[in-house]
């Protein structure tokens, strides 16, 4: 096996694609799901709001998300 050099990561290969219904993606997904909320885990907040507009709820959901930078920083 040869080693290559690149002068950036421009230069390089990207990944190869994964062949499609191959049952490995599956276990890559949940593997990389697993690290994702391992690296920054979501808290939920308990019980059920309710919006009389969905303009309504996406402010909800933005402000939410707010906070959780917030308290992260």
């Amino acid at each position: 096996m040869t080693v290559r050099k690149y002068r950036s990561v421009a230069e390089m290969p990207g990944a190869r694609p994964r062949p499609p219904l191959d049952p490995e993606n599956i276990r890559i997904a949940c593997e990389l799901s697993e690290l994702a909320f391992a690296l920054r885990p979501w808290h939920l907040e308990p019980g059920v709001s309710k919006f009389r507009s969905q303009e309504q709820a996406n402010r909800h959901r933005v402000a939410r998300e707010r906070r959780q930078i917030q308290d992260r920083a």
